[in-house]
């Protein structure tokens, strides 16, 4: 305080004897009087500072301190302004709502386990959003949507989000179903004459909307070489078929002799089929030219070029195989059945569901918070991926759109699958935007399909579904949950519903929906994140159920 005061008794001293003097100094001057002397002004003046100083210090003294500022969170980013944060050379993170306590644990280790998968990968940015019963709890960025201009990923970023947009069709052709529009079951050539009828070794065979939708058609995906895909699927469903014989063998026990002697034969003859037919390397989508196409197509039907006069590679409805292609002629079918542009109906229903932010993915518009894409190069080195048009797969993996949106969407499936236990208690509730019947046919487990990404899970329609299973006492129990994942050119993605265990007795003070759905989206290619998104939601439920 003494130093405070002798400076500030300074200051004033010389600027208020300099600002005294001078006004003096003229005022004697035009009375004609004689001049002043320095040390006459400089006497005044000390004497009015040192006034000045008494004054100013009494005000000090009866002034409320001022604060100092609080001690900076060690993991936010520097700010080089007040108004803007900015930020730091290492990965940032999107500043993220005040959480729900009662979330708290789940939100920490959630993005504990997110930081470490977007480390392991290599990811640039990664987003992820939370719903627990209806209600958004949980959403933030982590990393860079757009590294070279150092923007981070926030809720707001837009992504691809690939073939999630599968799950999106399916709700345009539910739609026309249930308003007797679309039929499941006839040709898709009743409304698609451009699609030419298909023969399988020289049998004419019937591809249906309902074969396409589960990925039973035959119809080819990226890849073009037969032999290669059916030595794949022949060598699968070998390994497939010896694993269920050393599962039924540690259930049944010891056997006599003579079964021991027949299933050992069995077993040789297996693996040497295996062996034998042990496919070469096959190439991965990323691989396949047609994921990289650039040009435009104007429509649906237009796009069908690329596909259309190929062979099937099975026979309809005996195989699985996973084919964006199919999903592009149910392009072609919602345009026929609907009367509308396939977009227009799409954005229709995005409209419906108040998905504002769920777009087809086009390179001239200006699309706000559009994240960049990217992968690594031989020399793993981060680069941004080449430019792509998906106007030929829209229907199949070519939207973009937020985990926000995201949320909302999974919500309204989840509502229409539990509002019927619903309405002996409540006779108030809105109807699903589509009907329990419907959504209980479209989670529904389909005979002869594969869930690549979760082995316990069946493919349904346009969703995969794992059901619950508990083999053995106080041992892993098996939850119900229904995911889609997505993978396209510089971008990865899942949006997952994990639906509460209700039982109809319990429903009472309750509303639909009920249960945790998460969707993350990544702009990195090739990130398995469906496990990653079933731990996040077995979390946010453990907190729930607490």
């Amino acid at each position: 305080m003494h130093r405070l005061l002798s400076a500030v008794t300074a200051r004033a001293a010389t600027l208020g004897g300099q600002a005294w003097a001078c006004g003096r100094r003229r005022a004697h001057q035009r009375a004609g009087l004689p001049p002043l002397g320095h040390g006459w002004v400089g006497g005044l003046g000390l004497g009015l500072g040192l006034a000045l100083g008494v004054k100013l210090a009494g005000e000090l003294r009866g002034a409320t301190p001022t604060q100092p500022p609080a001690a900076a969170d060690p993991e936010a980013s520097p700010q080089a302004e007040p108004q803007e944060q900015s930020l730091a050379l290492g990965s940032p993170q999107s500043p993220a709502p005040p959480p729900s306590r009662c979330f708290a644990r789940a939100i920490e280790s959630s993005r504990d386990l997110l930081h470490r998968i977007k480390d392991e990968v290599g990811a640039p940015g990664i987003v992820v959003g939370v719903s627990v019963d209806g209600k958004e709890v949980w959403s933030e960025g982590l990393g860079y949507a757009d590294v070279e201009n150092r923007v981070p990923c926030k809720p707001e970023t837009v992504m691809r989000i690939a073939s999630i947009s599968k799950s999106l069709t399916m709700v345009a052709l539910a739609k026309l179903w249930e308003a007797g529009k679309l039929d499941l079951d006839i040709p898709v050539q009743h409304y698609v004459p451009e699609f030419p009828e298909k023969e399988y070794e020289g049998e004419k065979v019937s591809v249906t909307t309902r074969l396409l939708i589960s990925h039973l058609s035959g119809i080819r995906h990226y890849e073009k070489d037969m032999k290669k895909v059916k030595e794949e699927k022949a060598y699968k469903a070998l390994k497939m078929m010896k694993g269920m014989m050393a599962s039924d063998q540690e259930k049944e026990g010891k056997s006599n002799e003579k079964n021991d002697l027949a299933k050992a034969k069995t077993e040789q003859d297996n693996e040497a089929k295996c062996r034998n037919s042990k496919p070469g390397k096959k190439k991965n989508d990323f691989e396949q030219g047609e994921l990289y196409l650039k040009e435009k197509f104007e429509n649906s039907i237009e796009s069908l070029r690329l596909f259309k006069n190929d062979p099937l590679f099975f026979k309809p409805g005996s195989q699985f195989l996973y084919s964006t292609f199919g999903y592009t002629l149910l392009a072609a079918i919602v345009e026929r059945a609907s009367g509308y542009k396939y977009l227009d109906y799409m954005q229709k229903i995005f409209h419906d569901l108040d998905m504002l932010t769920t777009v087809q993915e086009e390179n001239e518009p200006v699309i706000y918070n559009r994240a960049r894409f990217y992968v690594y190069n031989k020399k793993r080195r981060l680069i941004n991926t080449p430019y792509v048009d998906n106007s030929y797969k829209w229907a199949g993996g070519g939207f973009l759109s937020t985990v926000g949106d995201l949320l909302k969407f999974g919500n309204a499936m989840l509502y229409g699958y539990q509002v019927a236990l619903f309405k002996d208690s409540n006779e108030n509730l809105l109807p699903g935007y589509l009907k329990p019947e419907t959504m209980i046919m479209i989670w529904t487990p389909v005979p002869n399909t594969e869930m690549s990404w979760d082995k316990e899970g069946k493919y349904a329609m346009a969703w995969g579904v794992v059901e619950k299973k508990q083999t053995y006492g106080s041992c892993r129990k098996q939850r119900h949950y229904v995911s889609h994942t997505g993978g396209a050119v510089g971008a990865s993605s899942v949006l997952l519903v994990l639906p509460e265990e209700l039982e109809t007795e319990a429903v009472n003070n309750k509303v639909p929906p009920r249960g945790v759905i998460v969707s993350i989206i990544c702009n990195m290619q090739s990130v398995g994140l469906n496990s990653t998104a079933l731990k996040i939601a077995l979390e946010f439920d453990k907190d729930r159920s607490d």
